[in-house]
């Protein structure tokens, strides 16, 4: 029991850490990253958000915070989350590759000035990447959340949110919940105009 609670506590200590450090050095990126999407918004652009595992629920997560509500009353933003229909995601994986299944969705979707939200804790999977090279190439800005050295994503993105600290994917993606429901909530309240 006793080795149960000193890992619990250092588990703990290491998340507080974690999320500490990333708000000390990345408070004005995210509040860039939400003038980024209120812009987009504002100008009738979308976001659309990918991520694996864990980072596809917290793209669901977000797509969900931001078509119905957060914090406060407010028209729905367009967002969607680009790890939810399983037939497109099958169909592409089967067809063409695993590594295709974002990639694909934003060429169908993306356009210029919209945002794709990328999060890869390693900042390296595949299919994020190559979604991100097409919303480049499309002229959509792109908010890349990372973890560790953030990999190839870090490098890409237009706004790298990157939390240094995480040892692992499960403290890398408790700070990306601090970020996605920071940009949603600074969105809101800031950066877009609810008219």
């Amino acid at each position: 029991m006793e080795d149960a609670q000193r890992y619990l506590s250092e588990t703990f200590e290491q998340s507080m850490a974690a999320k500490s450090e990333f708000f000390k050095t990345h408070a004005e990126l995210l509040i860039k990253g939400a003038r980024l999407i209120g812009d987009a918004v504002n100008a009738g652009g979308k976001i659309l958000i990918c991520g694996n595992g864990g980072s596809a629920a917290d793209s669901q997560h977000m797509a969900a915070e931001m078509v119905g509500r957060m914090l406060m009353e407010r028209r729905p933003l367009p967002a969607i989350a680009l790890t939810t229909d399983t037939s497109i995601l099958t169909a592409v994986a089967n067809d063409y590759s695993y590594d295709d299944i974002f990639k694909k969705q934003v060429e169908a979707l993306g356009r210029r000035g919209d945002v794709l939200i990328a999060i890869s804790t390693s900042g390296n999977s595949k299919n994020i990447l190559s979604a991100v090279e097409v919303a480049k190439r499309v002229g959509a800005s792109v908010i890349g959340l990372t973890g560790g050295t953030g990999g190839k994503l870090k490098e890409l993105a237009d706004v790298s949110l990157n939390v240094t600290l995480g040892k692992n994917a499960s403290r890398i993606q408790e700070t990306h919940i601090f970020a996605v429901h920071s940009l949603v909530d600074l969105t809101d309240r800031f950066f877009w105009k609810n008219t």
